[in-house]
């Protein structure tokens, strides 16, 4: 290799180690952050619909029983029990009064659903790939490189590399002194 490319060469290897750990500490961080909600086999959620839910649902009064959040891995089982004297509907599941529904969550989207026992008469369901080694290394392998490619070039722009001053050589000085 060339003299000329190596302090490039250094930056170029001093930029990709920033950008592994700026990259790995920001995945490591939303990993933390989403850790609970889909680091994990999939399984079976439930939702019980009190009795009488269809009279405070009609009084314009929220439930208790539904979670703030409606995160689910793919292949979790969503179950709807009905203990309420009235039928009630979450999207495609119907649920007859003293009975359950089951709806199995197959594909990661996000979903907003009809559903009869919420004032607002939607519920919105967001299905994820449950996280593994394989999607965190895959999220490293996209935003390394790129992050790097960004700071080698902001670097190079901010902080340029000067050129190596080009010295005489032996024979040069030599021969400038004889004829000076």
């Amino acid at each position: 290799m060339k003299a000329e490319y190596r302090p490039y060469l250094k930056r170029l290897m001093l930029t990709l180690l920033i950008s592994l750990l700026l990259v790995g500490a920001v995945n490591e961080g939303f990993y933390r952050l989403q850790r609970e909600k889909t680091d994990r086999a999939p399984k079976t959620v439930q939702i019980v619909i009190p009795k009488g839910t269809a009279a405070k649902v009609a009084a314009g009064e929220s439930l208790p029983t539904l979670p703030e959040a409606m995160v689910f891995v793919v292949g979790d089982v969503l179950e709807v029990v009905n203990e309420d004297i009235a039928q009630h509907q979450l999207g495609p599941i119907w649920v007859p009064a003293g009975s359950t529904g089951r709806l199995v969550l197959e594909i990661a989207d996000k979903y907003s659903y009809s559903c009869s026992f919420s004032p607002s008469n939607y519920l919105g369901v967001d299905v994820r790939q449950a996280t593994t080694l394989a999607t965190r290394l895959t999220a490293l392998g996209v935003g390394v490189p790129a992050v790097a490619v960004f700071l080698f070039i902001y670097g190079l722009l901010a902080f340029p590399i000067k050129p190596p001053e080009k010295r005489a050589s032996p024979e040069r000085v030599v021969e400038e002194g004889r004829h000076g």
